[in-house]
């Protein structure tokens, strides 16, 4: 108990003191090396695994453990199947990914790995059974129904390096 008489420390909060900061973990299509600096507009082609907020301790473990624990065989090998349109009034343009048994329990295990730490996770209505994968088209850079991609490693990337939201930097990759 705090001094407050509150419980020190609410259910679900992350116990990492560092203060909570937005990270995605993806599994890239496109070769993207870490520490290699991209802006917000201009992503290379990638799977978005999940969009969640916590302290970077916590989230380098939750993902990490996440990988671990998925029983995912990497690389995965997916299909690309038709492409949607998602986002406000269906403004972004994407490419849906086949449903893949593997690709499924890396997304299940990386939300309660998330949750298990305290993070929030962002849209939670497309998380579990509405995950939806897909890659987003961007621009002339896109993949094709039919296409079968590798996806060879999820990659944890900082929203906001130093703060700045409009880059974004893979930190690090799990095989």
């Amino acid at each position: 108990m705090g001094e407050d008489g509150e419980p020190a420390e609410a259910a679900g909060e992350s116990t990492d003191a560092a203060p909570a900061h937005p990270f995605v973990a993806v599994a890239f299509v496109d070769p993207t090396g870490i520490g290699q600096r991209f802006g917000k507009r201009h992503w290379p082609l990638h799977v978005t695994l999940l969009r969640f907020d916590t302290a970077p301790a916590a989230a380098h473990a939750a993902v990490a453990g996440a990988v671990a624990a998925s029983g995912a065989a990497l690389p995965l090998r997916v299909r690309i199947g038709a492409d949607a349109d998602f986002g406000y009034r269906g403004r972004v343009r994407v490419s849906l990914v086949e449903p893949d048994a593997g690709l499924q329990v890396l997304h299940d295990r990386l939300r309660e790995a998330v949750a298990a730490v305290g993070g929030r996770i962002h849209s939670p209505q497309h998380t579990g059974h509405g995950f939806r994968p897909h890659v987003s088209v961007q621009g002339e850079r896109r993949v094709h129904t039919g296409q079968v991609v590798t996806l060879a490693t999820v990659a944890l990337v900082d929203m906001a390096p130093d703060g700045d939201t409009d880059w974004r930097v893979p930190l690090e990759a799990w095989p």
